[in-house]
């Protein structure tokens, strides 16, 4: 049986292929759509393979990178101190200088202000400094690259330095370690240094050393130092406002420091709780409060605590030797009479000083026991830290004539004794009353409170300089003095210190006193170092005498050279000095309660306008006299009232009183010598010894007193 040729029996392979025309013969479009898609994927394996080699060039690029930076650290490190031997460097010692009423007056040490734990301050004032320096603080390992790259992108942007890319753990790094400069260098050695901080202490540790580290402007390192001084509080206690402003200096303390730059660093602050509220760190109603509440910045002044807190640091090397920890010291020092004697000079100065050609003016104020209330070493600390209250010595001029009269008194003179005010010639040296006015037979209580020179050099030369010497010395003077007869107008330099504190013998009835500023020197942790000895009274002046030379000295601000002293229904009593050519202006006044004295006159010593020390130097001794005896009970002053009332002054040659005493310009004399003799005049006294003068003292004392000088020779 035969079957068709493509029947089932017969193999599709042994099948004749079927007859094709030409058009058959033509690829088919099917296989072109295959030959497009070929190519397609041989395209896309091409971009794939571009995409992989990228991949692979970066990848050899960042380990290149990695090595780059692994040699650069080794490099920077061999340029380092052992990393395994450095240590945080040793905070350098606070002193902190409290006044009478616990307030801190002032700060010493390198940092200025106490240590304080992150526990011991408002949370705010961390997370204010985290905000605005280094918000992935608690995140980076000390490096914050996209920090960095933020900030290469700002700079290159504005085309300068706007923004910097360090975190805080480098700039504490940079304060521990490095130097100020900013070099490539010193910015890799930061990198370093921050990367080993990061490894070695904690994130809190690092924080909290940055606090109290970081400088704040105005010399304030530390939190604590700068709210103490833009706040007069601790940083325990700001608030949000105060601590944004902090927070906002240390970017450039200089320029944004509040006291010269308030709006400057107000605007800074501002950006300070942005960044606060926009991590998180605050809410709306703390940054409304804020905005209701700006912080206030107390007014810099001249600083003057700070003469007064350079003095309690020589005692304090002193009395508990070099200072190697924080110390607390407690003074004598009152804030408020501080900052009324400072006020005082100041105003003073900026008022008239240019009038009378004065640039400078120093005030010690103390109790008649010693203990300093108030001390002004000069116009601005800032300006010149020179102490011209405990450091500087200057002639006192007629101040020092107390002890001319106290050394008469004692040797049997009263403030009724007369003496001739009349010209006297030494040698080469003339001395003169000031506008060349004499009044003949005067007393010594008229004489003093009139400051006339010509009694007081002859009371020196009646009793010799040697005698004056010793009780200036008894009383409290403690510079050399030159035992000539100029020694009698106060040619020999003391400081403002001793003269003050030889005058408090006066105010207490005659006991010697130590001027002090230190009652007790503690450690931090309340160990007392030192306190100060209970005070010992020795007697030094007979009551009497006290008596007597209060009843002299009240007649100089009754009748005499300080009668612009003002000091309404309390009984005082003092004396004026100017030196020769209106170089130095003082004035020294007490009552029973406060011994002050205040010297004017320039560093250079070159001489003012004609000042005198009834003149400006009463003016500001009242000034602050005032508030410093409000709402103290009045008392009198030792032994004064027991005496008769005051004699009126002598009649006078001119309607004006002399002003104050006043030495020639004529160089004084090293050793008095007796010149030309001069003409005989009986000086009548009424002194116990004047019955016993010799028949030749009686015609002529200032020849006989002349005689017995060139004798002892």
């Amino acid at each position: 049986m035969g079957g068709p040729a493509d029947g089932p029996g017969v193999p599709r392979a042994a099948q004749p292929a079927p007859l094709r025309d030409k058009a058959d013969s033509k690829p088919k479009p099917a296989k072109r759509k295959r030959g497009i898609v070929g190519r397609r994927r041989s395209g896309g394996g091409r971009r794939g393979s571009l995409i992989r080699r990228c991949f692979y060039w970066l990848a050899v690029a960042a380990v290149w990178c990695i090595v780059a930076g692994i040699g650069v650290t080794g490099w920077v490190g061999m340029h380092l101190p052992p990393i395994h031997s450095l240590e945080i460097p040793k905070r350098p010692p606070t002193v902190q200088v409290l006044g009478l009423d616990g307030r801190l007056l002032a700060a010493r040490g390198e940092m200025g202000g106490s240590a304080l734990a992150l526990t011991e301050m408002p949370t705010y004032l961390p997370q204010a400094f985290i905000a605005i320096e280094d918000r992935r603080f608690y995140s980076h390992t000390g490096i914050d690259v996209m920090g960095m790259a933020r900030a290469v992108f700002a700079n290159l942007a504005r085309r300068g330095i706007s923004q910097g890319g360090s975190t805080i753990t480098q700039q504490l790094a940079k304060n521990l370690f490095l130097r100020p400069e900013r070099t490539l260098m010193r910015k890799l050695e930061e990198a370093v240094l921050a990367l080993w901080l990061e490894r070695k202490y904690s994130k809190k540790q690092i924080l909290e050393l940055y606090l109290n580290r970081v400088y704040f402007g105005a010399g304030a390192y530390g939190v604590e130092a700068a709210a103490q001084r833009y706040f007069r509080k601790s940083a325990r206690h700001v608030t949000l406002a105060e601590a944004a402003l902090l927070a906002g200096l240390v970017k450039s303390p200089s320029r944004l420091m509040p006291t010269r730059n308030y709006d400057g660093a107000e605007r800074r602050a501002q950006l300070v709780l942005a960044a606060m509220s926009e991590a998180g760190m605050v809410t709306e109603t703390a940054l409304k409060a804020a905005a209701l509440h700006p912080p206030k910045v107390v007014k810099a002044g001249s600083g003057s605590a700070n003469y007064a807190a350079d003095w309690v640091m020589d005692v304090v090397n002193d009395v508990v030797g070099q200072v190697e920890n924080d110390l607390i010291v407690d003074t004598t020092l009152d804030p408020a009479m501080q900052a009324a004697a400072e006020k005082a000079i100041v105003d003073i100065l900026t008022e008239r000083g240019k009038k009378f050609d004065v640039e400078q003016a120093a005030l010690v104020a103390m109790t008649p026991d010693g203990e300093v209330r108030a001390l002004v070493g000069g116009r601005d600390y800032q300006e010149s830290p020179f102490n011209r209250a405990v450091t500087a010595k200057r002639q006192p001029g007629s101040a020092f004539k107390p002890f001319v009269y106290l050394t008469a008194i004692e040797r049997g003179l009263t403030p009724d004794s007369v003496r001739e005010d009349r010209p006297i010639a030494l040698k080469n040296w003339k001395p003169e009353n000031y506008k060349r006015e004499y009044y003949g037979p005067v007393t010594l209580a008229q004489a003093l409170a009139l400051s006339l020179n010509t009694v007081s050099v002859r009371l020196t030369l009646e009793f010799g300089p040697t005698a004056v010497a010793r009780t200036a010395h008894r009383l409290g003077i403690v510079s050399k003095l030159e035992t000539n007869a100029s020694l009698a107008l106060g040619t020999s330099e003391v400081s403002l210190l001793e003269l003050v504190g030889a005058y408090a013998p006066f105010a207490n009835g005659g006991i010697a006193v130590a001027p002090h500023v230190v009652e007790q020197v503690r450690s931090a942790d309340g160990k007392v170092l030192y306190s100060r000895a209970p005070f010992v009274r020795n007697r030094i002046i007979e009551p009497g005498y006290v008596a007597m030379m209060n009843q002299m000295m009240r007649g100089t601000i009754r009748i005499g050279t300080a009668r612009r002293a003002d000091l309404p229904g309390w009984p005082a009593a003092g004396k004026t000095g100017t030196s020769q050519d209106f170089r130095d202006a003082w004035f020294v006044g007490f009552t029973g309660r406060l011994v002050t004295g205040v010297w004017f006159g320039n560093d250079d010593s070159s001489p003012t306008k004609k000042l005198t020390g009834g003149n400006l130097p009463v003016e500001v001794w009242s000034r602050f006299m005032k508030p410093a005896h409000q709402g103290l009970p009045v008392v009198d002053l030792p032994g004064a009232s027991a005496l008769p009332p005051f004699a009126p002054p002598p009649s006078q040659p001119s309607a004006h009183a002399p002003p104050s005493g006043y030495a020639p310009s004529v160089p004084a004399p090293s050793a008095y010598a007796p010149s030309a003799p001069i003409p005989p005049a009986a000086i009548p006294s009424a002194s116990p010894s004047a019955a016993a003068r010799s028949p030749r003292q009686e015609a002529g004392v200032d020849g006989w007193l002349l005689d017995r000088l060139w004798s002892r020779r």
